[in-house]
C-alpha cells in the first residue's frame, strides 16, 4: 500500500459486542482484564487489516486503565478507529463500554495500540493515510502525534 492514497478512518471502523459469560469472570465476579485487553487487542488488528489491507502485528498498548466493573450478562461494546498513521504504524483507538438494556452506554476503558503492516514476507509496508474529515479527527490526530513522540521518548529510556 501507499500512505498517497487516503482513507476514511469509518472505512476500516470495527464495533464488537460480546455478552459477559461466566467464563469471562475473574473470582470477584468481574471481567477479567487480561480478556478485556485480547478483545481490545482482535479489535485494533481488525481495524489495522482493514485499514492497511496486510497482516499487521501489534507494536505497543497505552494506556489500560479500568474505569469501571463489567458483570456478568453485561454487554461489552468495542469501538475501534485509526486515529493516526505513520509510514508503516497505525495508531489505533479502541474504547470500550457497557451497555445497558436501554441502549445507554457507559465508559470502561480507552486504549492506544500501534500496530504496524506487514507483507506476505511478514516486512513492515506502508499504509494509506487517513483523510481526516471532523474537527475531533484533527484534534486526535494531533494528539496521535504527541504520542507518538512520547512513545520514541520511552523507547530511547528503553521502556
Amino acid at each position: 500500500m501507499d500512505n498517497n492514497i487516503m482513507k476514511k478512518s469509518s472505512e476500516s471502523c470495527v464495533e464488537q459486542v460480546y455478552q459477559i459469560r461466566p467464563e469471562h469472570l475473574n473470582g470477584a465476579g468481574r471481567l477479567f482484564g487480561g480478556r478485556l485487553m485480547e478483545w481490545i487487542d482482535e479489535v485494533a488488528g481488525l481495524v489495522g487489516i482493514r485499514h492497511s489491507q496486510c497482516n499487521v502485528i501489534t507494536a505497543s498498548v497505552d494506556n489500560l486503565k479500568f474505569i469501571r466493573g463489567v458483570f456478568q450478562n453485561d454487554l461489552v461494546v468495542l469501538i475501534g478507529n485509526v486515529t493516526y498513521v505513520g509510514n508503516t504504524s497505525m495508531e489505533i483507538r479502541v474504547d470500550t463500554y457497557v451497555e445497558k438494556l436501554d441502549g445507554t452506554r457507559y465508559p470502561v476503558n480507552r486504549a492506544y495500540l500501534t500496530l504496524v503492516a506487514v507483507d506476505e514476507n511478514g516486512q513492515p509496508t506502508k499504509v494509506p493515510g487517513v483523510l481526516i474529515e471532523s474537527i475531533g479527527q484533527q484534534a486526535e490526530w494531533e494528539a496521535g502525534q504527541k504520542r507518538k513522540q512520547l512513545r520514541i521518548q520511552r523507547k530511547v529510556k528503553g521502556f
